[in-house]
């Protein structure tokens, strides 16, 4: 814990803030990678704080640098008029400011769970507006941002399908035939010309949610690593994480209302089908670096590989 303070009152320092101020810090739960800390001042003012691992500590080849792609995803977020933390100061640490609520846990009576979701749908479609200087992802992880969303996107697959091969993951069939299934969908990933902002981790729990006044309302979109610039749809798919967003009636009424494109053509089902694929394939290639427990690895077998193959069979059905 000493080491914890040393470090958060180095970098309030750091940022120009009161560092003999911090009067409490608690690490934060329900991430997986880095290690995040609530920092409270004692005027009150909260900050989150998220240190990355050490170098030496085994990942995804895309999890290099996530916190520079975290911070890209603030500024953004708040170009577009969102609620989410705004950075502070970003160097191999981010310190951010903290945002209300609590995870959205499903506990809501529907009408409310109908209002939040419309309020997400017009949030989402806000965030979609802003565009980027190429496409993939911004900390160069991969490499530099390309020209196209065909070269980033394979780029993407091909570095998860690697990891795959590398770390052994349990796939339903081997990476080989993964990339061969996926391959008829590339073309489709042609028809987006326009990079935009994707957060691409949007599940329950990166949804805060408060009430204020006797309603209920987003207090913030939080954790933003995985953001990457791309297509809009590929964030469809942690929104309705193991499901299909189209069943999302309340969802997709406020993103089409505030300007979002929501059409489920071929080509949009064909890119749909293969970022489903893109965030399984992390799901269950992550539980071998992260050294995930027993109960943790059968729940992704029984639940995530059902839906890799469904996503794989989509593809060839339509293809």
């Amino acid at each position: 814990m000493g080491d914890s303070w040393a470090r958060a009152r180095r970098i309030l320092e750091e940022a120009g803030l009161p560092a003999e101020h911090l009067a409490h810090l608690r690490p934060l739960t329900g991430g997986t990678y880095n290690t995040v800390e609530e920092l409270v001042l004692t005027d009150g003012s909260r900050y989150v704080l998220k240190v990355p691992p050490d170098e030496s500590v085994p990942g995804l080849s895309h999890e290099r640098q996530l916190l520079v792609a975290e911070a890209e995803f603030y500024r953004g977020a708040a170009e577009a008029d969102v609620p989410a933390p705004r950075v502070v100061v970003l160097g191999r640490d981010l310190l951010m400011t903290a945002v209300p609520g609590d995870a959205w846990d499903g506990q809501l009576a529907a009408a409310e769970q109908q209002v939040l979701s419309e309020e997400l749908g017009r949030q989402v479609a806000r965030l979609h507006r802003v565009t980027g200087p190429a496409f993939g992802y911004p900390s160069g992880a991969l490499g530099p941002l390309a020209a196209d969303w065909r070269t980033a996107f394979t780029g993407m697959l091909d570095a998860v399908l690697d990891d795959a091969r590398r770390y052994g993951a349990q796939l339903p069939c081997s990476a080989d035939e993964v990339a061969d299934a996926l391959r008829p969908a590339h073309g489709a990933l042609d028809e987006i010309t326009v990079p935009s902002l994707v957060h691409f981790d949007l599940w329950p729990g990166n949804i805060l949610v408060e009430r204020v006044d006797g309603e209920t309302r987003i207090g913030g979109l939080i954790d933003g690593e995985r953001m990457f610039w791309g297509d809009p749809i590929a964030d469809f798919v942690s929104l309705r994480l193991l499901g299909d967003i189209q069943d999302d009636e309340a969802f997709l009424a406020g993103y089409r209302e505030a300007g979002g494109h929501a059409e489920f053509d071929v080509p949009a089902r064909l890119r749909y089908a293969l970022y489903r694929a893109y965030l399984y394939l992390i799901m269950l290639t992550e539980t071998v670096p992260r050294e995930m427990g027993e109960e943790d690895c059968r729940w992704r077998q029984e639940a995530v590989v059902p839906e890799l193959a469904a996503a794989l069979a989509e593809i060839a059905e339509l293809s």
